[in-house]
């Protein structure tokens, strides 16, 4: 049996108070990821070094992933630098090669609320 509230008292059931309060894990403070640092378009020069640099918030923390013509990027001249566990990462690219790196690269920020995406294009000239 529920104990009667004292005089001038009244009880509220506990999940709806806590739901009320934004205490309930997803109740209170998600949200969709959003870009605070995009890559940029470059040129570099064949055998040199390109960066792109690519940052997203959001509740929970999204993970960013790069592809390349809708692929993952995947080599051993590519290079992934996570940092802000997992929200910011770093693409580099060493040795640049004229016709296999120009491309449009496209960073991708996911968290289980949403997904967005940005790109930037590589040119890159010979020596």
């Amino acid at each position: 049996m529920a104990p009667e509230p004292a005089p001038g008292r009244t009880m509220v059931p506990l999940v709806p108070a806590l739901v009320m309060l934004g205490l309930v894990a997803g109740a209170h403070g998600d949200s969709k990821p959003v870009f605070i640092k995009v890559p940029e378009d470059q040129t570099g020069l064949s055998g040199g070094v390109a960066s792109f640099v690519c940052q997203a918030t959001g509740e929970p923390k999204p993970r960013i992933t790069w592809m390349k013509k809708g692929k993952k990027v995947s080599s051993q001249r590519f290079e992934v630098i996570e940092f802000d566990d997992g929200a910011g990462s770093v693409l580099r690219i060493q040795p640049l090669r004229v016709q296999r790196d120009e491309a449009i690269y496209e960073c991708t920020a996911t968290n289980s609320l949403g997904e967005i995406n940005t790109s930037a294009k590589l040119s890159v000239l010979e020596e």
